[in-house]
């Protein structure tokens, strides 16, 4: 990362915010994370705290984050805790639940120091993680000498009523180790690193990343991209992936037109062994920056496709809920948190453009976009479609909501869709969602919020009525969406299409293979109707898998098996070894990829062409 020299002047004030001035003490909040004194892969956490009147205060570790909709507990990962006084005299501290201290003679207080473990150690097994996991872009590594994935919430926690002080965090690092992030660092030192933030929530959306320097740069009009990347064995570099980004992202800026965005912007790259390591595969957004954990035994062209998806998913959260949210975002509980009734936008709409974005430059064609929303739509049809998506976003943390909460990718993207082909057919083709967007960041913005009862009005003074009618019938209320109906208004129709298959799951859902629990053999399901994969090779059901080309697999990597052969292309060759009826055998031969017969979409009405060229490429 790049130093800042500092001039004597402002040398001064960043001395007079170190630790333990007093000058700063009523007003600031200052942390401390040692990254170099590591002992039993655990790191020394200490905050000089500020002044307080009340007899006695709390220290918070945050329940929930804003982005991931979840209760993770990331106190569960604190040891050790304890309050000082100026003389390093402890003083009495009771623990409220897993994320709260409650500290007695709270004028005394100087300073607490706690002991953080990480979370990625703990996730548990058959490649997705359980659901007590934290979600790995959410979560933290610490990896002595190597690799420190720090996401800030849960390092630094919060003192009651002190959310809006100042914060400078000091990390002191291995000098072989470089932190990346969209921060600046104030120091110029190459084992210390020095950030200031305005506020606790302001820091919280800054992760940083530490690990042997592997960083690319470039420039997206008047945007600074930096990718870091960790790669635990070599396998990949940044340079291995910046072509792909930087093509991506200015296709994104151009898409967005003259959206306000950050002037920097940082993807941190962290590629797991899925051995004791992260295996919740994914992103989590910031205003200014992204976290990406991917399993780092992918091919590289499928890395990158994946990235393509999942990053331009992130980047495009500037939109919403970064820009364009309500109160309960504005003001988020970290550990209260009240939720919004719109996640339909926040990530509905947010995925809706990850996917129009690459139609309208030309990444992909129509037929994959119209193919992308088609499984969309089957995916959505497996959840509660006749749940209130409103109701479910309000109350998403509980059950039977929590359970609904993945369908905000499928059914969210597609009332975005819905959304947009409304205001298409009203505007003769001259406006889209993305004018209703920009139009509700002129209205709000970061720093103005919105009321939760207030949005559809909103949007249906910035639209037409018929948005406004869509929004309360099948978003707000019960009603299944009739999505031939909407697409009918582009000149778009029903059509089954031929799509390629995985040679494990049909449908992408249902599997073709079981595990042996006592063995951990992977095996063929008995009754299962064998795809052209198997039958080419002349498998059986009841056959154990126990090699693909000179990998073993059983429970412990089944999901290596399975993602890897996403792919897999016809022809190449392929060398199994399994057992049938007790005898291993070995199968050589060439891969057939299965072909899967699906409802889709194409487009066959031309007098809705003009419109429908808008819709996809205006």
């Amino acid at each position: 990362m790049k130093k800042i020299i500092l001039t004597l002047a402002v040398a001064s004030f960043i001395w007079s915010c170190k630790p333990g001035a007093t000058s700063s003490k009523k007003d600031e909040v200052n942390v401390a994370i040692d990254l170099v004194n590591v002992k039993d892969d655990k790191v020394m956490v200490s905050i000089d705290a500020p002044t307080f009147t009340s007899e006695s205060t709390t220290f918070f570790i945050p329940k929930t984050v804003p982005g991931t909709y979840s209760e993770d507990d990331y106190g569960r990962f604190i040891e050790d805790f304890k309050a000082l006084d100026a003389s390093g005299n402890g003083l009495r501290v009771t623990k409220l639940d897993k994320n709260s201290y409650k500290i007695e003679e709270a004028k005394k207080l100087a300073k607490v120091t706690y002991l953080v473990n990480d979370s990625f150690d703990t996730e548990g097994g058959g490649g997705f993680g359980q659901s007590e996991d934290v979600f790995s872009p959410a979560g933290t590594n610490i990896k002595a000498g190597e690799n420190f994935m720090l996401n800030t919430h849960g390092f630094v926690g919060y003192f009651e009523g002190k959310t809006e002080t100042p914060y400078t965090l000091t990390i002191t690092h291995p000098e072989s180790l470089l932190g990346v992030s969209a921060m600046v660092d104030l120091d110029a030192s190459k084992s210390k690193d020095v950030f200031q933030s305005s506020k606790y929530a302001t820091l919280v959306e800054m992760p940083l990343m530490y690990s042997k320097p592997d960083i690319t740069t470039f420039m997206v009009d008047d945007m600074e991209i930096i990718i870091s990347v960790y790669s635990p064995t070599g396998k990949y570099t940044a340079k291995d992936i910046t072509p792909n980004m930087e093509a991506m992202m200015t296709a994104q800026k151009k898409f967005l037109g003259k959206f306000n965005a950050t002037k920097k912007y940082a993807i941190l790259l962290y590629l797991s062994t899925m051995e004791n390591d992260a295996k919740g595969f994914g992103a989590l957004e910031h205003p200014t920056s992204t976290t990406v954990v991917m399993p780092e035994r992918m091919e590289l062209e499928q890395l990158r496709e994946q990235l393509k998806d999942i990053v331009s998913h992130e980047f495009f959260h500037i939109v919403t809920p970064l820009t364009v949210h309500s109160n309960e975002i504005q003001y988020f509980d970290f550990n209260n948190p009240q939720m919004s009734e719109h996640l339909w936008m926040y990530e509905g709409v947010t995925e809706y453009f990850a996917n129009l974005f690459q139609v309208n430059q030309g990444l992909i064609d129509e037929t994959e976009f119209y193919e992308r929303m088609s499984d969309k739509i089957q995916q959505s049809k497996r959840m509660n479609d006749k749940m209130s998506f409103t109701k479910m976003s309000k109350n998403v943390l509980n059950e039977p909501y929590k359970d609904q909460y993945i369908n905000v990718y499928q059914k969210g993207a597609l009332i975005a869709m819905c959304v947009d082909i409304l205001i298409r057919e009203n505007s003769n083709g001259q406006k889209g969602i993305l004018n209703l967007m920009q139009d509700l960041s002129n209205e709000f913005g970061t720093k103005k919020a919105f009321k939760d009862e207030e949005l559809f009005g909103t949007i249906t003074k910035f639209t037409y009525p018929a948005v406004g009618d869509f929004l309360n019938k099948y978003v707000a209320g019960e009603t299944p969406i009739p999505y031939d109906d909407y697409f009918a208004k582009m000149g778009v129709t029903p059509a089954e299409i031929e799509v390629e298959g995985n040679p494990f799951l049909k449908g992408g859902q249902i599997p073709y293979i079981t595990v042996d629990q006592s063995t951990k053999e992977i095996m063929i399901i008995p009754s299962v109707e064998l795809n052209a994969f198997m039958t080419n090779l002349g498998l059986k059901g009841g056959d154990k898998i126990l090699a693909v080309n000179g990998t073993n697999y059983n429970l412990d990597n089944i999901y290596d098996l399975v993602i890897g052969s996403m792919g897999w292309k016809d022809g190449e060759p392929i060398t199994m070894k399994i057992k049938r009826d007790g005898a291993e055998q070995e199968i050589k031969g060439t891969i057939v990829m299965p072909k899967e017969k699906r409802q889709g979409y194409q487009a066959t009405d031309d007098s809705k062409k003009a419109v429908r060229e808008a819709w996809l490429k205006g």
